[in-house]
């Protein structure tokens, strides 16, 4: 820490537990502080003291601040996230860079491997495994012998001393170039990595990735092989493309929430119907395992979500999850279900970002291939100008020799004695052919020439040698052709590529456009809820009177002869006493009739329940009234008759609800009489007098 950063803090006297006032100080006389005096004061302070941050801008806040940055950085450029030009991550272009120079086209132990990345990697050996195998998998660049694990059921690799693995020839061939190369340090200083590899392929949407680095996530979804290089050409020969990911578990998917590598793709299992009530799925979802579909599967069953009495799978190299239906069960019914409610249907989402000259970038994917595309003429010319470079090379060499050998410039050095009088022979015996040659003789092109062997010298075929250079002209000349028309050089080198190798990689998952499912209408008859009217439970585990069948999904409403009602998902088993007077699925605009009595005086209500709030108890009649009719909809007629009152004229009413106006259900109603009702109903009954004289009841 720097003094201009950090405060002192000098220890005084140790003082008691008790918090005692401070004793005022003694006068005393000053005394005038020599400089002996100011140094003893001085190094008496440095040695009881210890640095303290200061509170804003301090050393702590900065280191940090630049721990933090430092920190940061290096898992997002070095671990999490891939690079652009060569769609790897840092453990990834290692792994293949040891394999390269291992590689003798023969299986390697993958344990060796493991162990010859670790000069390169230094976070140990399981996440280098873990990473060959994930590649490996992935089928483009490595190739492996033994149990690499399954990607269908989730099993996992063998152990790295039991299996072996090697380049493929796509990646020998297409992603490696030592000449294009840039190298740096390892972590530990002894070897030279690559920076990126020359990778001539689009390998960050061949390969796909993802990763969580700090403040950022990247979700790059894999593309289909043969699609991305048709897509190469369509951008080389400025023409329209479309690039879709492409899943190794295969599957079906549709697009219509993707854009360009962003957004989110719905994934589907490859569901076929068999005889003898009996469905089959043949294809994964992307990012699901038959494990975890099975377990998604067993979890619904138990649910009763999918009528489904059976699992078998003989999920292998193939997947193969059979399911037996419930009898009477119709095999489309059951499709949709699992779609619904199960991982036969998900949602894979897709986030770009990648690393562009040191810095994290977000990009779309036509962007990403269109930058790639721009980074494979570069490559194709480095490499064209590199192979010419070489060709010029060979020619001059295969010159110099021919005129050191045809004109015996070699005899002019058999009497010298020192080197320099050799070399000053050799380069005065040049002069007469400078113009043949393309450049100045060097100090290497000398010592070349002085280790020819007298053999070579005494077999030496000029006519040979004239047609040899010949060839490499011709082909020299073809490289500079191919320099003008890059642009058609790199359209045939793509085709080439998909010629060759897309057959090995064809499209596995299926675009779709998916049907929608009403999950209401797959569960409509899910439950079926019970009132136990002794006991006074409800709920679709009670056994008792069977008042209705819903879904999960749905809101069910419950009312109380009290008014008191309450909307609440469908219970389980829930205590609701023996008053219940109403259950049904809650409609918030359905119309209900209500007749209340309060204080000696009854009441009517036409009035919808509107909204609610789950869980919360409400009242649709002032506390303390007693419901006499509750009723959904209106009906024609209410038939009242009142109990017996002295001097009373009116035994019997009838009155019209139709009369009311429709209110909230917060609303008291409209009178309706003072009388005392004896009974009541919408319809003539038993009790009602035809052959009296009926009275038609006002409503105010």
């Amino acid at each position: 820490m720097s003094k201009k950063n950090q405060i002192e803090f000098s220890f005084g006297t140790t003082r008691n537990n008790k918090e005692d006032t401070p004793k005022p100080e003694k006068k005393e006389t000053e005394t005038k502080k020599t400089p002996e005096t100011a140094k003893k004061v001085k190094s008496t302070q440095k040695s009881h003291s210890i640095p303290i941050p200061l509170q804003d801008g301090g050393p702590l806040k900065e280191m940090m601040d630049y721990n933090f940055i430092q920190y940061a950085s290096y898992v997002i450029c070095e671990r999490a996230i891939p690079q652009l030009y060569d769609g790897l991550k840092p453990v990834q272009r290692r792994i293949l860079h040891s394999l390269k120079e291992k590689d003798d086209g023969r299986f390697i132990k993958v344990a060796n491997i493991v162990g010859h990345t670790m000069q390169y990697h230094p976070h140990g050996d399981a996440s280098i495994g873990d990473a060959l195998v994930s590649l490996t998998n992935r089928r483009f660049l490595i190739e492996g012998q033994g149990n690499f694990g399954n990607i269908f059921t989730g099993d996992r690799a063998a152990a790295p001393r039991y299996i072996e693995c090697r380049l493929t020839k796509l990646a020998r061939e297409e992603i490696f170039n030592k000449e294009l190369t840039e190298y740096i340090p390892s972590y530990d200083g002894r070897n030279k990595e690559p920076v990126t590899l020359p990778s001539k392929l689009p390998l960050i949407l061949m390969l796909g990735a993802d990763g969580i680095a700090v403040g950022l996530s990247t979700k790059i979804l894999p593309h289909n092989f043969k699609e991305l290089l048709e897509a190469q050409i369509a951008i080389l020969q400025k023409k329209p493309f479309t690039i879709l990911p492409d899943f190794q578990q295969g599957g079906l998917m549709d697009i219509s929430d993707y854009d360009n590598g962003h957004g989110a793709i719905k994934v589907r299992a490859k569901i076929k119907e068999k005889k003898n009530h009996r469905i089959v799925i043949t294809e994964l979802p992307a990012n699901t395992t038959s494990e975890a579909l099975i377990s998604s599967i067993e979890d619904a069953i138990r649910k009763k979500k999918i009528p489904v009495k059976a699992i078998t799978d003989f999920t292998a190299e193939k997947v193969e999850i059979e399911l037996t239906l419930t009898p009477g069960t119709k095999p489309d019914k059951a499709i949709k279900a699992l779609y619904a409610f199960t991982s036969c249907e998900s949602k894979v989402s897709s986030n770009i970002i990648l690393i562009r000259d040191g810095k994290p970038v977000e990009m779309t994917a036509n962007e990403v291939i269109i930058e790639l595309t721009k980074k494979l003429k570069l490559i194709l010319e480095a490499e064209l100008n590199q192979r010419r470079n070489n060709l010029l090379e060979d020619v001059y060499t295969k010159t110099l020799v021919q005129i050191f050998i045809e004109n015996r410039i070699y005899k002019d050095i058999e009497e010298c004695k020192t080197s320099a009088a050799i070399e000053d022979a050799i380069l005065d015996g040049f002069i007469p052919f400078t113009v043949q040659l393309s450049r100045d003789i060097t100090d290497k092109d000398i010592e070349m020439l002085l280790n020819v062997r007298i053999k070579r010298i005494s077999r030496f075929d000029i006519d040979k040698n004239r047609k040899d250079i010949e060839k490499l002209l011709k082909e020299i000349a073809e490289i500079e052709k191919y320099l003008k028309q890059l642009t058609r050089y790199a359209v045939r080198y793509l085709k080439r590529i998909i010629k060759e190798y897309a057959e090995d990689y064809p499209r596995k998952t299926e675009v779709v456009k998916f049907d929608s499912i009403e999950v209401r209408e797959l569960t409509a008859k899910e439950l079926k809820i019970g009132y136990d009217a002794e006991k006074g439970y409800c709920g679709y585990a009670v056994t008792g009177e069977e008042t209705l069948e819903c879904s999960s999904y749905d809101k069910i409403i419950m009312v109380w002869d009290n008014g008191k009602y309450k909307v609440t998902p469908p219970p389980e088993r829930v205590f609701v006493d023996t008053n219940m007077l109403y259950i049904a699925k809650v409609d918030r605009d359905k119309e209900f009739t209500l007749v209340y009595t309060l204080d000696h005086f009854t009441f009517i209500k036409r009035f919808t329940f509107g909204g609610t709030i789950l869980e919360r108890e409400y009242q649709c009649a002032p506390e303390g009234a007693k419901i006499l009719l509750f009723q959904e909809g209106a009906p024609e007629e209410i038939y009242v008759k009142y109990k017996p009152a002295k001097n009373q004229r009116i035994h019997q009413q009838i009155f019209k609800p139709n009369d009311t106006p429709v209110k909230g259900v917060k609303a008291r109603g409209n009178h309706m009489t003072g009388k005392k009702i004896a009974r009541i109903a919408t319809s003539i009954q038993r009790w009602w007098k035809k052959d009296s004289d009926n009275h038609n009841g006002i409503l105010l």
